[in-house]
């Protein structure tokens, strides 16, 4: 069973996109995900995004990908929402992941905009609709178009809202004009997905985090989310700055390289990286370390 949700915060408020661990050889380890599953769920998020960006998507098979859900679900899933990530650039793999995300158990869907074949707003429309017609499943939209090429336009994302659903955005457009036009225009749970944003974008009205640093800083993530629920800016901006090292250091190069250092700094599953990612240079890892530190990041 899934845990609870409201129409407001449909996947709780903090979520973090988690890593794949794998084994020294390079394959699957189911073991170590369910480990760093319960870990973070421990820590504080109320659900995780499973087969995403930070997951290593496009180099995890299709087989893979469900039998990780099922181990997540398995270790944590009566007590934070696992949603899966499904989105491909094409609209019929796409529904074959939903499908059988849903069969797995998932309690939701994560799909990207369509990334190197940048389709115009109405593939895009077509594309998100074909998707949550597919299963049962709500659907949480991917917005970021540094990746795909092509951004959710405002528009766009007020006709998705229609669709019952689709209940969610999670945006790492970098955008705060536009995200205040989509929220005022439409219902859906808005969750940052650029962790440098995470306070601005409570403050125009977001619901939460699906966030990368959370994988080393979940309970800072949830005092600030809190403090600014409770309007204490003061301690939610002070929060905010204590966190900038990390989100800077976490991001100097592709965020699962330096996540997987960091999870290792602390002695936790993340193994290797799969090709095209590499791991991070010693004189890398040595900045990483004094980035986590100036945060306050116990390694």
């Amino acid at each position: 069973m899934a845990p609870t949700s409201t129409p407001q915060t449909p996947f709780g408020r903090v979520l973090t996109a988690m890593v794949t661990p794998f084994t020294a050889d390079g394959a699957l380890d189911l073991d170590g995900a369910q480990q760093l599953a319960a870990h973070l769920v421990d820590a504080g998020n109320d659900g995780l995004v499973i087969n995403g960006t930070t997951g290593e998507s496009p180099t995890v098979s299709d087989a893979e990908k469900d039998d990780l859900v099922r181990a997540v679900l398995e270790a944590v899933g009566d007590r934070a929402h696992i949603v899966a990530g499904v989105g491909t650039n094409d609209t019929r793999h796409s529904i074959e992941l939903a499908r059988a995300a849903e069969r797995a158990g998932a309690h939701g869907l994560l799909t990207v905009t369509p990334y190197y074949n940048k389709p115009p707003q109405e593939g895009l429309l077509r594309h998100f609709t074909a998707i949550a017609d597919s299963t049962e499943l709500p659907v949480m939209l991917y917005d970021i178009p540094g990746r795909s090429g092509v951004p959710i336009n405002t528009e766009t994302i007020v006709r998705l809202a229609e669709h019952p659903r689709i209940v969610a955005n999670k945006d790492a457009k970098g955008d705060l004009g536009r995200a205040s036009w989509a929220i005022a225009r439409s219902d859906l749970a808005w969750y940052s997905g650029d962790d440098m944003l995470n306070l601005p974008l409570l403050s125009v009205g977001a619901c939460g985090f699906v966030s990368v640093v959370g994988h080393v800083v979940t309970p800072e993530l949830r005092a600030m989310l809190e403090a600014h629920l409770s309007g204490d800016v003061q301690k939610a901006t002070e929060i905010h700055q204590k966190l900038l090292p990390v989100f800077t250091g976490m991001f100097r190069t592709q965020g699962v390289i330096t996540t997987k250092a960091a999870l290792a700094l602390q002695g936790r599953p993340a193994g290797p990286l799969r090709l095209p990612m590499v791991e991070l240079t010693p004189d890398e890892t040595a900045q990483l370390k004094i980035d986590l530190a100036a945060g306050g990041v116990q390694l």
